[in-house]
């Protein structure tokens, strides 16, 4: 199951379990985008669902295990970004990025724990190294992941005893539809860009499918003694 399938990280992450031979749940709030997502690939099957919604976490792992019988893997994928500088923030700006980024894959991991106990599965969270760094102007975004890491290592610890593994992939500046989405400008994200080129010693900007190799990769069964791992996927901008 991949939530945030339709664009970016998660429709390569979807895609990648899919040329392995795996059936992909594809969660997404769109329709359209999942569509195109699973184009091509016969093991994807898109579920148009809001993961914040109430009720959603329990019905979209209903669809899972009662549709293809288990659940092996779990990447919470799905976020937004956005926020602003000390001054500027209001609930309304606060409270969707804690209900997209952290609430919501508390709820859908708890919701899926029996089944990914059944199979001795995997939950893969997606955060951020800008989490890691300061960040200033922007600092909810990369709380609310840097709050998930943190997850990440107590839910491995609290869920080892039952079988399963919790990992997490730590993207840094990635090729994905998320500026567009934050309602930067182009002036802007220009800017941007250039800041994160200057700061990523291999030169370039990741590419989706980067971050979906790290994903399959720590979620394989030959990554079985990893837990409580973060894995930064960032050109080497973290130790630069």
């Amino acid at each position: 199951m991949v939530t945030g399938a339709g664009t970016g990280i998660g429709r390569a992450t979807a895609r990648t379990f899919a040329r392995e031979g795996a059936t992909v749940l594809a969660v997404g709030r769109r329709p359209q985008p999942l569509a195109e997502a699973a184009e091509g690939f016969p093991g994807i099957r898109p579920l148009v669902a809001d993961i914040t919604a109430e009720g959603a976490p329990e019905e979209i792992v209903a669809a899972a295990v009662g549709g293809y019988g288990r659940l092996d893997v779990l990447v919470n994928n799905a976020g937004i970004g956005g926020g602003g500088p000390l001054g500027t923030l209001g609930r309304e700006a606060i409270g969707p990025l804690l209900e997209t980024n952290l609430v919501a894959p508390v709820l859908l991991t708890q919701a899926a724990v029996p089944a990914l106990e059944a199979s001795g599965g995997v939950v893969v969270n997606v955060t951020t190294t800008i989490g890691q760094r300061g960040w200033p102007g922007g600092s909810v975004y990369p709380a609310t992941k840097s709050a998930l890491e943190t997850l990440t290592r107590c839910w491995a610890v609290e869920l080892a005893p039952r079988g399963v593994r919790v990992v997490a992939v730590a993207p840094g500046a990635i090729e994905t539809p998320i500026a567009d989405h934050m309602g930067l400008s182009p002036e802007r994200r220009k800017a941007l860009r250039d800041w994160q080129l200057a700061h990523i010693p291999m030169g370039r900007i990741g590419r989706p499918e980067d971050v979906a190799w790290a994903i399959a990769s720590l979620a394989s069964p030959d990554a079985a003694y990893l837990t409580g791992t973060v894995l930064p996927v960032d050109g080497g901008a973290l130790v630069a």
